[in-house]
């Protein structure tokens, strides 16, 4: 028995929020004073480190439950099943639905519950829970999924990674301009087919690391707001993965037995383009190699980063042809990588 992602599906949101959108805002340093330079030089700073020029927003009416259920609905669809023959629906997101202009988090009941009543599910061993990892919870997800699979518990699971982060940024914060939403999905399920998932690696590194990201205040010290938004501290953050994501992937890839050269594809959380070439810089380095070319999708320039939806989405998206010089065969070794709020790590090696 393998076992194998049988059905992928993803949403974009339609809403295109370009660079430019931000000339207007009012950045401030956390302290709350004003930055030396102009917006125009901030902004374009921005996209030399981080590569987004856009990123997607959902529309006024929508939440993270809704933009995943249009995600595992495709995934469904894609995989061909019956949703009464799921086991599991699990849902990975960090911040709940938060609907436009409202100041909580409603996540009562949960995300997935909401995803399986909207999908019309009856059976009632269709387990849905939510599960809050940061931005590696959909591979983690994924992970639960095969231990559920294998353990003889389950046969088939639906894995939702979704997220709108343009709903808990602080304007004033220059790290607004990095978050997007997004929604992707995948049918995880027992075969007799060759491939599926060969190894798996997690790591949560908390007693230094817990608060690189966390829920703080805005950095208006003149307002009034008492809102928590997400903040992170992008430096510790950028130096903790470079330390510890590329070993992790390595310890990922020598437990699956497969060689480093047949690697054909590597999708990794896009959370900043120059961070995520450093880490593969590092993770080949460390097989004494040069980066391959075309090895890495990358659509955090257009997409931005939208946190778990950012691995499913794009692994969807080149799955399905849609990125241009980027295609997956029978047969190709791959691997899924992503660091996250907690601090987490996690990988999968994942044979086509």
């Amino acid at each position: 028995m393998n076992i194998k992602i049988t059905g992928t599906g993803s949403y974009i949101p339609s809403v295109v929020q370009k660079n430019d959108s931000f000339l207007n805002h009012s950045f401030l340093n956390n302290d709350g004073t004003p930055f030396e330079n102009d917006n125009v030089v901030i902004i374009d700073k921005f996209k030399s480190i981080t590569g987004i020029s856009e990123r997607r927003y959902v529309k006024e009416e929508f939440t993270s439950s809704d933009i995943g259920f249009f995600a595992a609905e495709k995934a469904i669809a894609n995989a061909n099943i019956d949703p009464e023959t799921l086991d599991y629906v699990i849902f990975a997101h960090n911040f709940g639905d938060i609907p436009l202009g409202s100041r909580q988090s409603d996540m009562l009941p949960s995300l997935a519950v909401r995803v399986k009543h909207k999908l019309k599910i009856k059976n009632p061993k269709c387990v849905a829970y939510d599960l809050l990892f940061g931005c590696p919870g959909w591979i983690e997800g994924v992970i639960q999924a095969q231990a559920f699979i294998k353990a003889g518990i389950a046969k088939r699971c639906l894995v939702i990674g979704s997220e709108t982060l343009s709903r808990v940024v602080d304007k004033h914060d220059r790290d607004a301009m990095i978050f997007s939403d997004g929604a992707g999905a995948c049918i995880l399920e027992a075969t007799n087919e060759e491939g599926g998932i060969l190894s798996h690696i997690t790591e949560s590194y908390t007693l230094d690391n817990a608060f690189h990201l966390s829920y703080g205040k805005t950095f208006n010290k003149d307002s009034e707001d008492d809102t928590k938004y997400i903040k992170m501290d992008g430096r510790k953050i950028y130096e903790f993965a470079l330390t510890h994501v590329p070993s992790a992937m390595k310890a990922c890839l020598d437990a699956s037995g497969e060689d480093i050269n047949d690697v054909k594809k590597v999708f990794i959380h896009q959370a900043n383009e120059k961070m995520d070439d450093a880490i593969l810089k590092r993770f080949y380095r460390l097989f004494k190699m040069k980066t391959p070319e075309n090895i890495m999708p990358m659509t955090i320039g257009n997409l931005g980063n939208s946190s778990v939806a950012t691995v499913p989405t794009l692994f969807d998206i080149v799955r399905h042809n849609k990125l241009e010089n980027h295609s997956l065969n029978t047969g190709d070794v791959i691997i899924f990588a992503s660091v996250g709020a907690g601090m987490h790590i996690n990988a999968i090696v994942y044979k086509y």
